[in-house]
């Protein structure tokens, strides 16, 4: 015992008198140095580099600023911004779901929160010292990684079974519920182009995209809302769940062209992007897909994706991510499209889909939420100009989707109720209308304050869907005989 102890002691001192010796002889070589550079004397050097270093710690004043200069390194404050939206997503999304809402507006509302809007006004050194607008890149960079992987899960959850089956049904519902608002916004854009619109932004890309911004409906969120009512075994929640795929594919179909038109110089350039696209797509179906399901059934023996596994498939998503933006898409394509090809298999893109998904929506998205509420300055609306444009621009969109689906899934045989409600969930946009709108935005074709008015309207409507399923359910129990009144539970 005493012989380790003396042995202990032995290295431990003798290390430390080894540390002690190169720091010492540190100290000549900054002399040395210091004389090399500024070819003055050593003595006049060490006395100017030791006030340098001493003088700010010697009071209070000068630690207090060390600390304060350390919070405002770029990793202080990115640290410091994740705990603040990671914790207010949290609260926000709680308070939502308590009161029967999805948690993504309760994480929505977080964003716009601690942006220009409410901390910003409330507390603007507050919130130039915590989000200076130098720090935005970082925060920007991690948001779009994780729509990126958003996406990606998306795709995956993108049924094409029901696509199939149901089709010849859905899609006169679905494109109804697109080309109905898609052309009451760009009959939108008519009247408020001159004064809203960018300078630099052409009436075609801003109408295109108006038109698109009306027309999205938020599948996952729709997908969540049927699940929680109970509705994804009924009639009413297989078609809505068909029609928003449906919908989805059109979207974001009509979403790149539209992205291909704002960023190419002319009509070659567009056309060179949408046939690249059309070949990446047809490549990524009929010749990654095919590679991609003997490779993970010959290497992937159970269905808990082994760790290769898991990181070869984020390399496809980043890879196809990279080629959309590349040809002047966005990554988000890729992503989207990566997500389809998944193999079909449920219980390994169930597995799959809950790693991927468990830290990119508990963390990733409220980044994005965040970011988009840095960008949303509802104060822009101050006046009665701007608050009327805004609130017309939810009634256009609500008349188009909601109505344009509900009369279409009238036509097709659903009564009443059924049509109504389902309006009512392929009205919900959500995080899906947020993602296009940043596109938008990033483009140059919505302004500061288009992009406020779309950020409202996505969460209005969104917010609208409970209750308006709710409504339903009460004039259908009103109306329908007493044997059908327990039928319909939405």
């Amino acid at each position: 015992m005493r012989k380790n102890l003396i042995v202990y002691l032995v290295i431990v001192l003798g290390c430390a008198g080894g540390i002690y010796a190169a720091l010492h002889a540190g100290k000549r070589l900054e002399t040395t140095r210091a004389t090399a550079v500024s070819g003055t004397p050593p003595g006049y050097a060490e006395t100017i580099t030791h006030s340098q270093v001493r003088a700010p710690t010697t009071t209070m004043n000068g630690a207090t600023q060390a600390l304060r200069d350390n919070l405002q390194e770029p990793l202080s404050l990115l640290l410091i911004q994740l705990i603040l939206i990671i914790l207010l997503s949290r609260v926000f999304g709680s308070l939502l779901v308590r009161m029967g809402q999805p948690g993504v507006i309760g994480e929505m509302i977080a964003g716009i929160v601690l942006g220009p809007s409410v901390v910003g006004a409330l507390f603007p050194g507050v919130f130039h010292f915590v989000f200076p607008a130098t720090s935005f890149g970082a925060l920007r960079m991690l948001s779009q990684v994780g729509v990126i992987l958003f996406m990606f899960v998306v795709g995956m959850e993108l049924d094409v079974h029901h696509l199939r089956t149901r089709a010849h049904t859905a899609l006169m519902v679905s494109h109804t519920s697109i080309v109905f608002p898609y052309f009451l916004g760009v009959i939108f854009s008519l009247l408020i182009y001159q004064g809203y619109a960018p300078s630099k932004a052409t009436f075609l890309s801003f109408a295109l995209f108006m038109g698109i911004a009306m027309s999205i409906t938020a599948f996952p969120v729709l997908a969540r809302i049927i699940e929680e009512r109970g509705l994804s075994k009924s009639y009413l929640g297989s078609m809505a769940i068909t029609c928003a795929a449906v919908g989805d594919v059109t979207a974001w179909t009509v979403l790149a062209f539209v992205v291909a038109v704002a960023k190419a110089d002319g009509a070659t350039g567009t056309v060179l992007s949408m046939l690249i696209l059309v070949v990446f797509v047809a490549g990524m179906l009929f010749i990654i897909k095919p590679l991609l399901r003997r490779w993970l059934r010959s290497g992937v023996q159970s269905m808990d994706p082994s760790r290769t596994a898991v990181v070869s498939i984020l390399i496809l998503v980043f890879a196809s991510g990279l080629f959309t933006e590349v040809i002047g898409m966005h990554a988000l394509f890729g992503a989207f499209l990566a997500g389809v090809i998944m193999p079909a298999d449920t219980r390994f893109r169930e597995t799959l889909r809950e790693r991927l998904e468990s830290f990119s929506s508990s963390f990733l998205l409220p980044l994005f939420f965040a970011f988009t509420g840095l960008r949303t300055q509802v104060g822009l609306l101050n006046d009665w100009g701007g608050a009327t444009v805004c609130l017309g621009l939810i009634f256009v969109a609500t008349l188009g989707k909601l109505g344009g689906s509900m009369f279409a899934a009238r036509w097709t045989g659903m009564d009443w109720h059924d049509s109504f409600a389902l309006g009512a969930l392929m009205n919900t946009r959500g995080l899906v209308e947020l993602i296009v709108l940043n596109i938008g935005f990033d483009l140059g074709i919505l302004s500061p304050r288009v992009f406020a008015m779309t950020v409202i309207m996505a969460l209005v409507t969104t917010f609208m869907t409970g209750p308006l399923l709710s409504l339903g359910n009460m004039l259908r129990r009103k109306t329908a005989p007493a044997t059908a009144q327990s039928a319909a539970i939405y």
